[in-house]
This record gives structure tokens, C-alpha cells and sequence, in this order.
């Protein structure tokens, strides 16, 4: 599995980006995906993931303002990030699991596959 992912930059707050994760190497019927990110100085923390039913959750920060989707005909991930702020500002890493697990569970689990990141810095 391969995971490429594309769309960071530097954005002012209140600004939007829509990163892109390019996914090859993927047949799971049961999974989980998800975007994740590490501010600089800081612990890895869950953004949004995705299961194979479909199934979106949330981390509280970006609740409102962030949307993960999936474009399975273009074997793509999107995080699309709206009204950002300057706490927003990490590398953010594209990342998928083959899991049975109920995928409400998606921000919880330990992840196999992670793409290089691409940076978001959001000045204010």
C-alpha cells in the first residue's frame, strides 16, 4: 500500500486547504483511513477518519470546520479544512488500516500504512 499525499501550504487563519492522499495497492472491504497530524513539539494526534461503510469521526478541535471523503473511483482522500487557525499548523500524514473493527472506532486504532505528510501552516 502506498499512500501520497498532496495540497498543504501556508494559508492565513480563517483561510481553507484541501489535502489530497493519492492511495494505490488497496482492496479492503473493511478499513479504516484517516488523516492525521503532529504540530511541531508535539504528540501525533487523530483528524478525521473513514471507514469502509463509510463512517466519518471526528478529534474535537477540528469538529465544524474539517471533512474527510473519499473518491473510490480515484482511489483518493480528501481533508477538506475550513476556517483554520494557527494551532492547526503541523505536518499532516494520510494513513489506512485493514480492520474488521466497527469503524467508530477508526480514530482509535493503530494504524499500518502512512504516507510522508505534507505541511499546514496557518499564520494568523
Amino acid at each position: 500500500v502506498q499512500l501520497v499525499e498532496s495540497g498543504g501550504g501556508s494559508v492565513q487563519a480563517g483561510g481553507s486547504l484541501r489535502l489530497s492522499c493519492a492511495v494505490s495497492g488497496f482492496a479492503w472491504r473493511s478499513y479504516c483511513m484517516g488523516w492525521f497530524r503532529q504540530p511541531p513539539g508535539k504528540e501525533r494526534e487523530g483528524v478525521a477518519t473513514v471507514g469502509g461503510d463509510g463512517r466519518t469521526s471526528y478529534g474535537d478541535s477540528v469538529k465544524g470546520r474539517f471533512t474527510i471523503s473519499q473518491d473510490n473511483a480515484k482511489n483518493t482522500l480528501y481533508l477538506q479544512m475550513n476556517n483554520l487557525k494557527p494551532d492547526d499548523t503541523a505536518m499532516y500524514y494520510c494513513a489506512a488500516v485493514a480492520t474488521p473493527i466497527d469503524s467508530s472506532w477508526c480514530l482509535r486504532l493503530v494504524y499500518k500504512h502512512w504516507g510522508q505528510g505534507t505541511q499546514v501552516t496557518v499564520s494568523s
